[in-house]
């Protein structure tokens, strides 16, 4: 089970660099930053961050295809990996922020008897897919190395999640064993468990409000929220953060942000991660979030130091 960390680049670099050196040193495998459009630039934060670190893999999660030409987005990759030294993973994803700004609406994407200046250091960079529907999860299924779903923090989802990703592999003739499944998961880890759930509650109730990510199985779990609750927040726009949907939080019982995320005690967390990977979920990618009295550094290390080596013995590896 491998253990990822995701930031948003809206922090400085220097801030980028010391998290990821942090996550080096606290054993994680991998250090993904998200392509924000109107954040800091992806490539160039990440391009520091591998200047200053040495073991850690680093990548995209996500850059797009639409805002990025996807023949610049193979150059930019490339030329990360070659200054990494063999480090680059790419992410690609459909995204959100910044899309009705740049007017996206969509094209087949061209490209004529273009081809690189130079000859990239790996051929076979790692491509992972990120989706949570089933169109997408298949498609990293029958071509990527690895699938990317956010809020899949439980067994049931993952399990779905595993079959749909399996169902493409098998229909392009791949062993679906081959494509590690990653869960991207908000987390908050603390010593007071009910104080780290809290800190969540108000995403969660963003994510299900809003109805930008999928589930398949949240409604059958009793999970999701009624329809007359997402209709109480259908016109708050992406920009409008999570404030509008705080009239939620009376419905975001623990059982549901436990369900979407990692968040608890030490303990608590690495119950569900080891139950996470027993579904099929090889790689766990944390967004942080600070506990109550400590700081987003104090989920790194606590997940980094306690939970993964705690939830690989538990499992054996």
């Amino acid at each position: 089970m491998k253990a990822g960390l995701l930031l948003l680049p809206h922090d400085p670099p220097a801030r980028l660099v010391e998290v990821a050196k942090l996550a080096e040193a606290t054993g994680y495998d991998h250090f993904w930053l998200a392509d924000e459009r109107f954040f800091r630039e992806v490539y160039g934060s990440l391009t520091l961050v591998a200047h200053h670190t040495s073991r850690i893999m680093v990548g995209t999660c996500v850059t797009d295809p639409y805002s990025r030409h996807p023949a610049l987005t193979a150059m930019a990759i490339a030329t990360l990996d070659e200054i990494a030294g063999g480090r680059a993973a790419l992410g690609l994803g459909a995204g959100i922020s910044g899309v009705a700004e740049l007017d996206v609406q969509g094209a087949v994407v061209r490209f004529d008897a273009g081809r690189l200046d130079f000859t990239p250091a790996r051929a076979n960079i790692p491509i992972y897919v990120a989706s949570n529907g089933p169109l997408g999860q298949r498609t990293a299924g029958a071509s990527a190395n690895g699938a990317i779903m956010e809020g899949c923090g439980n067994r049931t989802e993952a399990r779905a999640f595993a079959a749909a990703v399996a169902a493409g592999a098998t229909e392009a003739g791949r062993d679906a064993e081959t494509v590690q499944l990653v869960a991207r998961l908000n987390a908050c880890v603390g010593p007071d468990g009910k104080g780290a759930r809290d800190v969540l509650r108000p995403r969660v109730a963003r994510t299900l409000g809003a109805g930008r990510l999928r589930f398949a199985t949240l409604e059958a779990q009793g999970l999701a929220l009624s329809e007359a609750a997402k209709a109480s927040v259908a016109a708050v726009p992406y920009a409008a953060g999570f404030a509008p949907y705080l009239p939620l939080l009376p419905l975001i019982t623990d059982a549901v942000v436990d369900a979407l995320t990692l968040a608890g005690t030490v303990d608590e967390v690495t119950e569900r991660v080891v139950a996470l990977a027993r579904a099929g979920i090889g790689q766990i990618m944390i967004y942080p979030f600070a506990p109550p009295d400590g700081s987003v550094d104090d989920t790194v290390r606590r997940f980094g130091q306690e939970v993964v080596p705690a939830a690989r013995r538990a499992l054996g590896r």
